[in-house]
């Protein structure tokens, strides 16, 4: 007698129980952190938001200095913000279009945190990029007030140069400022100080203070990828992809289906090969009953046994293959002299409902296979 060893349902649970339970207690407390954090921005020089990398700390430094500070995150909702005051651009190279020009008509002091030199033509033409640094202690070496005022303060990144005798560069011309008719330009390198992690080193917030302060209003402009403005930049993946690549990719798939094609043909007659073990046939029925026993199909089951016991009276009997159901019961009526109900009952009764039933139609059905065997 063979015992099974495949894993039932109890033993899958027994076994998964307790890695699922530790699973979804990490989902629970992620739900909860998440909750009861509530709703806040997250993102590099974000004005609400309270990472290391984000500018709350400054943000709530100028609320409390009077500085109404309004984030946007769109190109139309700079647009509808900026009307006079200061406007500060954390990342103007993502600034659709000619965005930067038509803003920096409408406010009075435009500051931008390391602009490339596609936001420098638009705003400062006479401005370059001159290289790009670390971020050190840096002195102002100038006479900017916002500068003069914070000393030291923690700057970097990009540097510039300019032919503009009016321009005035500060913090080894990492920070320009530029004043003009229609307003005044402020180009800093980097924005790490006014991040939430550097805000309390030297001077870093007093030169916050001053550069984003000089106003009573300030629109703080994050751009996103995901504005709607840029949706006309974007392009389809397959445009972005170099002509003699796509050419490529085109002859490599001609290739690959011709060698499929190749491969695929048939070159002789289909070879039968010996099975490399042998299947008692007692093994293949007792592993066909568990199935029908795990899924419950004792009705199924005993159609199976029916359907083989009809086809052995038959033969037996010496019926075709396609008797109808009554000749085969009054055959075996007459050979057995049992009745034609008791044996339509055996031979074509309803489906059995349980394991007991299947048990009794088993023994059933061999009793009158050896009745007629014995007739």
């Amino acid at each position: 007698m063979s015992t099974s060893v495949s894993p039932d349902l109890r033993r899958i649970w027994r076994g998964a129980r307790v890695p699922l339970a530790v699973l979804l207690l990490i989902v629970l407390t992620a739900l909860v952190l998440v909750l009861s954090r509530g709703d806040q921005t997250s993102g590099d020089l974000e004005p609400g938001s309270y990472e290391p990398g984000g500018s709350h700390a400054l943000a709530h430094l100028l609320e409390q200095e009077g500085v109404e500070v309004n984030a946007v995150h769109t190109l139309a909702e700079a647009r509808d913000a900026a009307d006079g005051g200061t406007l500060l651009v954390t990342n103007p190279d993502l600034v659709p279009g000619n965005g930067l020009s038509e803003l920096s008509r409408r406010v009075a002091h435009l500051v931008l945190i390391a602009p490339g030199p596609g936001s420098l033509a638009q705003t400062v033409p006479s401005v370059k990029v001159d290289g790009s640094g670390a971020d050190h202690v840096l002195g102002p070496d100038c006479t900017v007030g916002a500068a003069v005022a914070a000393g030291t303060v923690t700057l970097g990144g990009g540097h510039y140069r300019t032919g503009d005798q009016t321009a005035r560069l500060c913090y080894d011309a990492t920070f320009v400022r530029l004043g003009g008719p229609s307003g005044t330009t402020t180009v800093v390198g980097t924005g790490t100080p006014l991040t939430n992690d550097q805000i309390a080193d030297e001077g870093n917030a007093a030169f916050g203070m001053r550069l984003l302060g000089d106003h009573p209003r300030l629109v703080w402009y994050v751009p996103s990828t995901a504005d709607p403005a840029l949706a006309s930049r974007q392009k389809p993946f397959v445009e972005l992809i170099p002509p003699g690549w796509r050419y490529g990719a085109f002859t490599a798939g001609i290739a690959v289906v011709l060698f499929a094609l190749w491969r695929a043909r048939r070159l002789g007659p289909v070879v039968r090969e010996p099975l490399p073990i042998v299947v008692r046939a007692a093994e293949t029925a007792e592993g066909r009953a568990r199935l029908y026993r795990r899924g419950g199909a004792a009705g199924h089951a005993g159609e199976t046994l029916r359907e083989a016991a009809r086809g052995r009276l038959r033969t037996r009997l010496g019926l075709p293959r396609e008797a109808e159901p009554s000749a085969v019961v009054e055959t075996v009526c007459a050979r057995t002299g049992r009745s034609v109900a008791d044996v339509g009952a055996v031979l074509y009764g309803p489906p059995v409902p349980d394991e007991p039933a299947l048990v009794r139609l088993a023994d059933e059905l061999d009793r009158v296979e050896r009745e007629v065997e014995r007739s």
